[in-house]
């Protein structure tokens, strides 16, 4: 396997009559893209900064030891729009691309969520969609094959399907006890819903792939110490039909400086570490300019062949 490339792992994948797998991607800093994984969710600028505007953007590159492993680029942006009575409401949307091989998509989503709340910043709960187009393509041409002319399609595709998601998402700020002061989250989300039979076709055959619904979970917490750092505790949740529950289990150290490191674990034995810098006041008064890179390691026999996997996070943040 280890001299097989990845357009060739592509192709044997094609070569099945119907293909279920992952179709969105991965981020070891997550809690930096709550957003693109749940509709709902309400970003950490606020909840720790009280920032009404998030804007950033993200690149990550998978499998770095592969020929064309997968990459991933996305663009984000997020409002809330604070209101002291019974419902405030949030805005945003995302660009999201994704490339492993001969096979790729490009998603551009809108997202609105209302949050059930006397006073945002203390809790509440949030309900959110998400809503746009994705385009999925088969660069037929870029797969290498042990022999010519042994596929049904040479011929580059491109489909466009309309997609939404669901998202739920409660948090809160406690009062009173060991933990007061401290704030817990947690939500459970479908960032796709349409399970669809993706089917590509010319005059000389055809080959499909099924895009299956996703299943996320999020559970945090913000645990603030007496010098202004704090620790944040996570979890992410994710199910796929036909394949294991997988969590990721990390933890990150916001230091009193400008500066955080974070680690972790997942159930399919990958080893995560992040870290990051905060520059504050960075154009205007109380503005919030953000870098991380984050790094992952399979511990598995396909590890060391596979290679690391690097992620850089942008993201500025203002409205304070």
């Amino acid at each position: 396997m280890k001299n097989i490339s990845v357009p060739i792992i592509a192709f044997l994948l094609f070569a099945l009559s119907d293909l279920s797998a992952q179709h969105l991607p991965l981020f070891t800093q997550y809690r930096d893209h709550l957003s693109l994984l749940n509709p709902a969710a309400v970003s950490g600028d606020y909840l720790v900064y009280e920032q009404s505007v998030t804007i950033g953007a993200s690149y990550r590159r998978q499998w770095v030891g592969l020929e064309a492993g997968p990459e991933t680029q996305t663009l984000h942006g997020t409002y809330l729009h604070a209101q002291r009575e019974s419902m405030s409401w949030q805005f945003g949307g995302h660009l999201l691309n994704d490339q492993t091989g001969p096979t790729g998509f490009t998603g551009l989503y809108g997202r609105i969520s209302g949050i059930l709340t006397d006073d945002p910043y203390f809790g509440g709960l949030s309900f959110g969609l998400s809503f746009g187009a994705v385009q999925y393509r088969v660069k037929a041409t870029e797969i290498r094959l042990r022999e010519e002319n042994d596929i049904l399609t040479a011929t580059d595709q491109a489909q466009m399907y309309p997609d939404f998601g669901l998202g739920l998402f409660a948090y809160r700020r406690i009062e009173g006890g060991l933990l007061d002061g401290n704030q817990v989250y947690a939500g459970l989300s479908v960032p796709q819903v349409f399970g669809l039979d993706l089917q590509f076709e010319d005059e000389e055959g055809t080959f499909s792939t099924q895009r299956v619904q996703h299943y996320y979970g999020l559970l945090g917490m913000y645990a603030y110490l007496s010098d202004d750092s704090f620790l944040e505790p996570s979890a992410w949740i994710k199910y796929v039909p036909g394949a294991p529950v997988n969590v990721d289990l990390n933890l990150r150290y916001q230091m009193q400086s400008n500066f955080w490191i974070g680690t972790g674990l997942s159930t399919a034995r990958m080893f995560h570490l992040e870290l990051g810098y905060l520059a504050f006041d960075f154009l205007t008064d109380d503005s919030i300019f953000r870098i991380g890179y984050g790094f992952d390691y399979a511990f598995r026999d396909y590890g060391p062949a596979a290679g690391s996997t690097h992620e850089i996070n942008i993201s500025f943040a203002f409205g304070g």
